[in-house]
């Protein structure tokens, strides 16, 4: 227990030093995080009300420095904080349907853990009604000014990362860069043969974490930090997002996959909803541009991964892939699951269709 408790106030931390910008301007040295500085912070008083969301909100700003940089690219800016020894995390949102007209989400709730239910959550949305400012200061540059308190929100300008020639297929369309909460980069593609998507993972740059490949299969490679499962592809120099431990699904953390962090700044037209149509046609009417549903604030989940428990989950992309029964044609329909969700690991689609076909 006591390993888990800190490793989880390690891993806070380095999210923190992530999002006060050392991805920006890198330490030459890493940050040393004790566990001096964890008590001195669960003992510390309350200095204000939990469930005040506005005290909350002027906590957050007031805390930040004047400029900060919003990673994520579906624009959300996340933080984490021990109040009256309870650990909380939260995000504030800048959602490009409405920030412009001068909106924010405010959220934030108990962190999760396993050995506890669901605690308290506030979420709201921000503007000028209750003396909130969201101004558009330029191009992906925000301030957010709150009771004397004023910040600039520089959204991450990932527009000019492209993938190279030879990690797309001909017939593939790239719908985005990806920056994920974890700090790895993806490309979001879609095959319109295969009718599915892929998040690539982007090796433009250095990847942010080690990945280590797997004793039973060498071409599954997972992230020693996050636990991302990647496939190298057998067609194309790229490595594919085939798996995220199903535990940080479920406690909802940094690393619980790049489903809720798709390209909104940079999605062309009515590329993504052609695509998402394309591979579901059931959603034809019912989503936006950038795939919302119209009847309410959801939005169409793009998951093609497992949730996997152990390398076992893991090889059966693998089987897939090298299995000579499967089309050529439903090649790259190994590399997304069937019936993925919360305790569901799902299997490959190529691997479900050829057992139909079977039958």
């Amino acid at each position: 227990m006591r390993r888990a408790f800190v490793a989880a106030f390690i891993t806070a931390a380095l999210v923190t030093a992530l999002a006060a910008g050392v991805v920006a301007e890198p330490q030459s040295r890493p940050q040393l995080v004790t566990n001096e500085a964890m008590v001195a912070e669960v003992t510390r008083p309350a200095a204000f009300d939990i469930k005040d969301p506005m005290a909350v909100l002027a906590y957050v700003l007031g805390s930040l420095p004047g400029r900060v940089t919003v990673y994520p690219t579906e624009n959300y800016y996340y933080f984490k904080f021990v109040h009256a020894g309870v650990a909380i995390a939260g995000n504030l949102r800048l959602d490009p349907r409405d920030r412009d007209k001068g909106k924010i989400y405010f959220a934030y709730y108990e962190d999760n853990a396993d050995w506890k239910k669901d605690g308290f959550e506030q979420s709201l949305e921000l503007d000028g009604a209750r003396n909130v400012q969201v101004e558009r200061v330029d191009n992906l540059l925000y301030r957010i000014a709150y009771q004397g308190t004023s910040v600039l929100f520089a959204l991450n300008d990932v527009s000019q990362r492209k993938p190279p020639a030879s990690a797309v297929g001909p017939d593939e369309r790239v719908i985005g860069p990806v920056f994920d909460e974890s700090a790895v980069r993806f490309f979001l593609v879609y095959n319109p043969r295969a009718k599915v998507f892929h998040y690539v993972l982007d090796e433009t740059g250095k990847v942010a974490d080690d990945l280590a490949p797997l004793q039973r299969g060498d071409r599954i490679l997972v992230g020693k930090r996050t636990g991302f499962a990647f496939y190298r592809d057998h067609r194309l120099d790229r490595k594919i997002l085939i798996g995220v431990f199903e535990q940080n699904v479920r406690l909802n953390n940094y690393f619980d996959g790049p489903f809720d962090q798709l390209p909104d700044n940079f999605i062309e037209g009515e590329t993504l909803r052609q695509a998402i149509i394309d591979s579901d046609p059931s959603v034809k009417g019912k989503i936006d541009r950038l795939g919302y549903f119209q009847d309410d604030d959801s939005r169409y989940a793009i998951s093609p991964y497992m949730q996997y428990r152990s390398d076992g989950d893991l090889l059966q992309v693998h089987r897939c892939a090298t299995d000579r029964r499967v089309p050529a044609a439903a090649y790259y329909r190994c590399f997304v699951m069937d019936d993925a969700g919360p305790r569901t690991v799902g299997r490959p689609l190529a691997l479900r269709e050829l057992r139909g076909k079977a039958r």
